[in-house]
């Protein structure tokens, strides 16, 4: 185990807290109008699944376990659980889905996908950074509507919602953001 301030906690990460480990689900700084900044973390405890919210002040220390990555490649879904390969061996390993969490949507078949393991079992699952996907509905332009205005709802074909440039139409395949959804260009090719 490490020791690391706050502040340096990212997703996926995994913590020990309170004799209990907490995989890192998503983190927010948060500045007060007065007072030192905080850190927001939302996290999942491994062995039961719970989520909790805990604030931390920046310069406070947690324990950071030491995680062995390794790539698997997603084969299907299973009820509650995904069933990955080892692309070397390929031994299948069974995981929840909540291991996810929000970015569950944009887990595709034959994916690879980075797992994080101690002692051998999985604790967290990171998805590429960016997929592309098909817009499958979104606002028609609204004429006189600039592209340097503000962005339009739209569907991803994941289901998704997602704000998009007024230039994009239903049909066109985009590059979103894993981690948030958001938008990041228009496919090529």
């Amino acid at each position: 185990m490490a020791k690391m301030q706050a502040n340096q906690m990212r997703a996926g990460m995994v913590i020990e807290f309170e004799g209990a480990r907490y995989t890192v689900l998503k983190q927010n700084i948060m500045i007060p109008g007065k007072g030192a900044a905080v850190i927001q973390v939302e996290m999942r405890n491994i062995k039961t699944g719970a989520k909790k919210d805990q604030r931390w002040r920046t310069a406070d220390t947690v324990e950071r376990l030491t995680t062995e990555d390794k790539e698997f490649t997603f084969s299907y879904a299973e009820g509650d659980h995904l069933v990955l390969m080892d692309p070397e061996t390929f031994e299948q390993t069974t995981v929840s889905k909540d291991i996810l969490g929000d970015r569950l949507p944009f887990l595709n078949e034959n994916m690879t996908v980075n797992v994080r393991l101690i002692e051998g079992e999985p604790v967290s699952m990171d998805l590429p950074d960016t997929v592309v996907l098909e817009i499958v509905e979104a606002d028609p332009v609204v004429k006189g509507q600039t592209a340097s205005s503000s962005y339009k709802p739209a569907v991803l074909s994941n289901g998704v919602k997602t704000m998009v440039p007024p230039f994009i139409t239903a049909g066109e395949r985009i590059v979103v953001r894993t981690e948030d959804a958001s938008y990041l260009e228009r496919a090529k090719g």
